[in-house]
């Protein structure tokens, strides 16, 4: 099993549309890819190196800051959105059962009007992240159309569930991340860069400045996604699978930590696609093997496992 590869030039962002033989040649692909693997490659997307590259300069300039100055911005500090700001090194148990991940993180939230952001070293981050939030935000609704064509489905069964992606109603987030270079002497037992997990919401975006994420194929072992430039990794995450009555897999990924003498740093960009907080999701093939779930407190309970219940 290798990651496929599929050219979205058709239905990028430049585009206004669509044909009908270009959407069913791309549902085909991606329901190749979402059904076998769980995971695919889209290039020619419309979002540019230039502009992944610029969210990850800014986010760097963050990231090497002292603590102190990163603190004030830290996650569960903004009333409005719990979910909002930094996350410190190993606070985040992707994995639960073992320590906390050897990351950190800045999740672009919420875009309220009414959010403090990071200033000073790192003048023009609020505008960055926005810009490509929206950007993300197009393209994935994009292909959650292509998604809904792919198993015979109105798109509005997607889309009406995600209209407000961008508010407070809803918990799609950008997440900038930054894997530090790794001490040997202080890496706990089992620890990781990111533990095996998979993701909560419909889908997500991830943009890599280099490799290091292995995803789990149907036998159980791993295998290492390759970092291709100017592409951009999909995959299904668990509400999706529920959704589709597992047509569609949720597949288990992490990130390892680097050899042994190998002092680099890493850095990935994800779009974490949620439904609505108030959508219902319930099995699209109208079958039951999924109960109903509202999209929000599922979400909830995916995070208290991860930062721990407190």
């Amino acid at each position: 099993m290798s990651i496929p590869v599929v050219d979205f030039a058709a239905y990028g962002l430049s585009e206004k549309d669509v044909t009908d033989e270009q959407m069913h040649n791309l549902s085909k692909q991606l329901e190749t890819a979402f059904t076998e693997v769980g995971f695919v490659f889209l290039k020619n997307t419309g979002i540019t190196e230039e502009e992944v590259d610029r969210v990850m300069d800014m986010s760097k300039k963050f990231f090497l800051q002292p603590d102190e100055l990163k603190q004030p911005f830290s996650r569960k500090s903004f009333a409005n959105n719990p979910n909002h700001g930094w996350v410190s090194l190993e606070t985040e148990r992707l994995n639960p059962s073992q320590p906390g991940d050897l990351k950190e993180a800045f999740n672009t939230a919420s875009l309220h009007p009414d959010m403090k952001w990071p200033s000073g070293a790192v003048t023009g981050f609020q505008e960055i992240q926005t810009h490509f939030f929206h950007r993300c935000k197009e393209l994935s609704l994009r292909v959650l159309r292509v998604m809904a064509h792919s198993l015979g489905l109105d798109p509005e069964v997607f889309l009406s569930a995600h209209r407000f992606i961008g508010t407070d109603e809803n918990g799609s987030t950008l997440r900038c991340l930054y894997y530090p270079s790794v001490n040997r002497e202080k890496v706990k037992e089992g620890q990781l860069r990111c533990g095996e997990h998979s993701d909560y919401g419909s889908i997500t975006l991830l943009f890599q400045s280099s490799e290091g994420l292995q995803v789990r194929r149907r036998s159980g072992e791993f295998i290492c996604a390759p970092s291709i430039p100017g592409a951009v990794l999909i995959n299904i995450a668990d509400l999706m699978q529920r959704w589709t009555a597992d047509q569609f897999v949720s597949v288990v990924h992490r990130v390892l930590l680097p050899p042994v003498g190998d002092s680099s740093t890493r850095q990935s960009i994800a779009f974490f696609v949620q439904p609505d907080d108030e959508a219902l999701i319930t099995c699209c093939d109208s079958s039951n093997k999924y109960p109903p779930v509202k999209a929000g407190a599922y979400l909830i309970e995916r995070f208290n496992d991860s930062y721990g219940r407190n």
